[in-house]
């Protein structure tokens, strides 16, 4: 078996263990989560990446996060990191990539700004986490009853939140041709719709803007999805 298929195997079966149907009778019964190696991220395949974060979400959802010692992953990580992943999340306080991924010290990269938008300061830090560091995807995760895209629909001033709040209404024009809908008038519907679209905008100019990202994904060395979160129930659905 090659050093693939061993790592392949071990984090499947982990995360099958992180996700069996029978409760452990105690907390510490959970499997214990290991650290993130070189290793580990050498091998994984973008695709593989992608499963890992999709095991981790229903574990979040069905209460059964993996058992950490966050001290010992801290000293274990202390030397080096190794994420396996970056994520492009919003502000919210809902909506922690750690917790909703069930992931621990040194396994994601994480990028956060209301309503998930992107400038170039965060490009330049997705094209360090995958050419510089080894991540294999990048995830862009929207979210139901965002309030910075409530804000664009309305639209909000505020300060600096103004020029932020602008980065979205190209996905509130969008969406108002394609869904109909009134922009100023939302509803729950319309704006989550809107937070969808906002992602899949965000995603394409990822690969536009950065001819770094786009290379490693031609060459299959990376995958960049984007993703929506339910805040009712936690659970994260890989948008087309």
């Amino acid at each position: 078996m090659t050093s693939r298929a061993v790592v392949a195997v071990a984090w499947v079966g982990l995360a099958l263990a992180g996700c069996s149907s029978q409760e452990p009778a105690h907390p510490k019964a959970r499997p214990s989560a290991p650290v993130m190696t070189k290793e580990r991220q050498s091998v994984m395949t973008p695709q593989e990446a992608l499963w890992l974060l999709k095991d981790g979400n229903a574990r979040f959802v069905q209460g059964r996060a993996l058992r950490r010692d966050l001290p010992a992953q801290a000293k274990a990580t202390a030397g080096g990191q190794y994420p396996f992943a970056a994520v492009v999340s919003c502000l919210d306080s809902r909506v922690s990539p750690e917790l909703v991924f069930d992931q621990g010290l040194g396994d994601i990269f994480s990028a956060r700004v209301a309503g998930n938008v992107i400038d170039d300061d965060i490009i330049g830090s997705l094209e360090f986490a995958t050419e510089l560091a080894g991540a294999k995807l990048i995830v862009v995760v929207g979210h139901s009853a965002c309030g910075a895209v409530k804000g664009a629909c309305s639209p909000a001033e505020l300060g600096h939140l103004t020029q932020l709040l602008k980065k979205i209404e190209p996905a509130v024009q969008a969406t108002r041709f394609s869904v109909g809908g009134e922009a100023d008038k939302p509803d729950a519907e319309f704006v989550d719709e809107v937070a969808r679209e906002n992602v899949r905008l965000t995603v394409r100019r990822l690969l536009e803007d950065s001819p770094i990202l786009k290379a490693r994904v031609d060459r299959a060395e990376l995958k960049v999805v984007g993703a929506f979160q339910d805040l009712s129930t936690g659970r994260i659905q890989i948008l087309d």
